[in-house]
């Protein structure tokens, strides 16, 4: 989704910087600019800088409020429910989740002594130099805290192999016209 229209923030709200991942707020009355609606979030273009609002608050943003799926509540192993959370990240310049777009390298989940699971996953980005990284180790690792059990998070960036559009999905590649 891309709305041309400047909006006035109705209320304060949280975002992340993109590409840092710093935490900020937009204060009410804030003019935005709505630049993509996907996966549970909205990117912002606020003050010259791009920022990535939750779902949860579109209502901030004068849009319709995207709620978090309850993966809790869904049926499936531990692993099912981590895919689909990954599933529900967006990088901000592509219009396809990190899943498809082949992003994802390997998601392991480990008991822990103590209790509780671990989940480690290895990731990659589109370019070495795509600055995208932070901010969607950010939203995935939320995201992946919320699942019950789920006690640890860790999240390796890597380049090897390097990504190449070969690994993108058939869904992926339809939809970015490249099929």
């Amino acid at each position: 989704m891309f709305k041309q229209d400047t909006i006035e923030v109705t209320r304060e709200v949280d975002a992340l910087l993109i590409p840092s991942g710093v935490k900020i707020t937009i204060q009410k009355g804030t003019l935005v600019m709505i630049t993509q609606a996907l996966g549970n979030s909205y990117t912002v273009y606020v003050n010259g800088n791009l920022a990535r609002v939750a779902g949860r608050d579109g209502d901030a943003l004068c849009m319709v409020i995207i709620d978090e799926p309850d993966v809790n509540a869904m049926e499936g192993s531990l692993e099912d429910k981590v895919r689909e959370l990954m599933k529900t990240c967006y990088d901000p310049e592509i219009p396809v989740n990190i899943v498809d777009l082949g992003l994802i390298y390997e998601c392991v989940i480990t008991p822990m002594p103590e209790g509780g699971k671990r989940v480690d996953i290895k990731m990659t980005l589109t370019a070495p130099g795509c600055g995208m990284g932070p901010v969607l180790v950010a939203d995935m690792e939320q995201k992946i805290r919320t699942v019950s059990d789920i006690t640890d998070v860790k999240i390796d960036l890597v380049f090897d192999p390097p990504w190449d559009r070969g690994m993108m999905s058939e869904v992926a590649k339809l939809q970015l016209g490249m099929m």
